[in-house]
């Protein structure tokens, strides 16, 4: 199961369907607070986690789930529209695992699902 916390409606909508297509179940958070909440009650195989959240940003929740040893071994990619130079480095650099700009390609997310998930990918029969 896939944790995407994201405050954007259709931002939500958009990778519940690429990801429901491509069988994988997700789970959805649409501010910080509720978002840290359900990663301690679920225990996703995967969190994608926009940084810009109301209540509490991505950064916030990535660095308390990464000194946190119940869940730091879940992988954290940040899925954001934040895409100038240097941004990259500083998600990684504050815990993500990864990163994704917005808007969204549907390979691209798929690859990097499949990418954390590979024992879980889902398999096409022949």
């Amino acid at each position: 199961m896939i944790l995407h916390i994201e405050d954007n409606f259709h931002n939500r909508r958009l990778v519940r369907k690429i990801l429901n297509a491509n069988g994988y179940t997700v789970q959805e958070a649409e501010d910080g607070p509720t978002g840290l909440q359900m990663v301690y009650e679920l225990h996703p195989a995967l969190v994608l986690l926009d940084i810009s959240l109301p209540l509490m940003d991505g950064l916030e929740i990535v660095g308390r789930l990464k000194v946190d040893p119940s869940v730091r071994h879940i992988p954290v990619v940040a899925v954001t529209a934040s895409a100038m130079v240097g941004d990259r480095e500083r998600f990684l650099a504050a815990g993500c695992d990864d990163y994704l700009a917005k808007p969204v390609h549907a390979h691209e997310l798929v690859e990097k699902v499949q990418y954390y998930l590979q024992e879980d990918a889902p398999t096409q029969d022949s």
